[in-house]
């Protein structure tokens, strides 16, 4: 088990380049077996989660090429479906969340697909129904073992229908719009989700032949059609990993630049950072933040209530950095509301950030108040663990910010969603080491 050893309280100061997004390339990865033909992927981040999903393809027998740096190819013209049914497949599949997303592309294409139930965080239940209930009513027949945990279905055929999703699941409307491209006939997915990623995944079918229309909606309207050939497509910038080097600049009194961060995709993050005090300037496709050395003080509503920040499918703010609004709000001005909805575990992480001084109050799993310190008193540097990806790198900003050296265990959590994360922090002047 790997550590980092973080010696805080430093200012960084300098440049840091977003990797490319995680979620839209486990969705991207997965498209690439709708086709025999070759497709090329370019900013493809080199993290552990995703690193997996490639291993997986490989076994499938997708013949894969790295042309440089963040570039592959990949090739799904002699796809080993034997492979589907072993006991190592069952062993491989579980060990990533996005793996599920194969099944969709798979039954399209041969009329069968597999998985194991898959792991990934231990943020609450992560249900798996909007996935396979959307591939059944696309004509699938569903089976289940559960004794192996292992799910299937099966097809000749897939017939396009209407349905309406019960959540904007943003894997489940990718899974159910990677079958409904191939199938005969119209789809139409209601309450899909609209997210960026999503919404990249919608460009890259259509440019290999799919039929797609209302995207960046709620309502995706899919014409099947028999086949899908080769393209080439590149990543976004991980919105994630940009959402968290603002809140590291603002905790760390640090003037960074974050490079090319696809502003016109970040939706509502730049101003929900804003509603917590801190200065998010747009510099052409840059975001600038300025050192805080006065702090930072979060906003009231207009009745003069306590803010709120919840999360909410996009538009509305991504799950995936309320960790870090969470840690950021330990030393503003102010007090702010944090509400988890989507996931009833993701907020136990703060028992680490009490022992370090802060000030939160567990409302209760979905819930924590949190009370700004304004910087009269830092956080305290301790030993912890890090529960999660999003939880972790919260932990880790929190430990840059603290007074003395902290040790954060379990990093290859963090490794799974930030590539290279120690090395491009000491580029900025950052004390964090990486011990074996």
């Amino acid at each position: 088990m790997g550590t980092f050893k973080i010696e805080g309280g430093h200012q960084l100061k300098g440049k840091i380049q977003p990797q490319g997004a995680k979620n839209e390339a486990l969705q991207i990865l997965c498209a690439v077996l709708l086709t025999p033909e070759l497709v090329t992927i370019n900013n493809i981040p080199d993290i552990v989660d995703v690193n997996k999903l490639i291993s997986l393809l490989k076994k499938l027998g997708v013949k894969v090429e790295k042309l440089a740096k963040g570039s592959y190819t990949f090739k799904a013209d002699n796809v080993d479906l034997d492979y589907l049914e072993s006991d190592q497949f069952k062993i491989d599949g579980r060990g990533l969340r996005g793996s599920i997303m194969i099944v969709g592309p798979l039954l399209a294409r041969f009329g069968r697909g597999y998985i194991p139930k898959p792991g990934g965080d231990k943020i609450g239940r992560r249900r798996l129904d909007t996935h396979f209930e959307g591939l059944i009513k696309l004509g699938a027949k569903f089976g289940y073992s559960k004794e192996e945990q292992f799910y299937g279905v099966e097809a000749k055929r897939l017939k396009g229908t209407y349905m309406l999703l019960e959540e904007a699941s943003v894997t489940g409307t990718a899974n159910i719009l990677m079958a409904a491209v191939l199938a005969e006939g119209q789809t139409t997915i209601y309450n899909a989700a609209c997210e960026p990623y999503l919404q990249q995944l919608c460009k890259m079918l259509n440019r290999m032949g799919a039929k797609i229309s209302g995207v960046g909606s709620n309502m995706l309207i899919v014409d099947g059609v028999d086949s899908l050939g080769g393209t080439e497509h590149r990543m976004l910038p991980d919105m994630i990993e940009i959402g968290s080097w603002i809140g590291l600049a603002a905790m760390t009194k640090s003037e960074l630049t974050i490079t090319n961060v696809s502003w016109n995709d970040l939706g509502v993050i730049p101003a929900t950072f804003r509603k917590l005090g801190i200065t998010v300037e747009r510099r052409g496709d840059d975001i600038h933040i300025p050192a805080h050395t006065d702090g930072y003080e979060i906003q009231s509503f207009i009745d003069g209530s306590i803010l709120t920040i919840s999360d909410a499918p996009w538009p509305g703010f991504t799950p995936d950095l309320l960790s870090i609004i969470l840690v950021v709000a330990t030393q503003a001005r102010g007090s702010v509301l944090i509400h988890q909805k989507m996931f009833e575990s993701r907020l136990f992480f703060v028992d680490k950030l009490i022992d370090m001084g802060a000030k939160i109050i567990l409302c209760d799993p979905h819930r924590a108040t949190v009370i700004g310190h304004d910087y009269k008193s830092t956080l305290k540097a301790t030993t912890m663990t890090s529960p999660d990806i999003r939880a972790g790198v919260s932990l880790l900003i929190a430990a840059l910010s603290a007074k003395g050296t902290s040790t954060i265990q379990n990093i290859e959590q963090i490794d799974r969603g930030y590539e290279n994360i120690d090395e491009r922090l000491r580029a900025i002047g950052a004390k964090i080491e990486r011990i074996d």
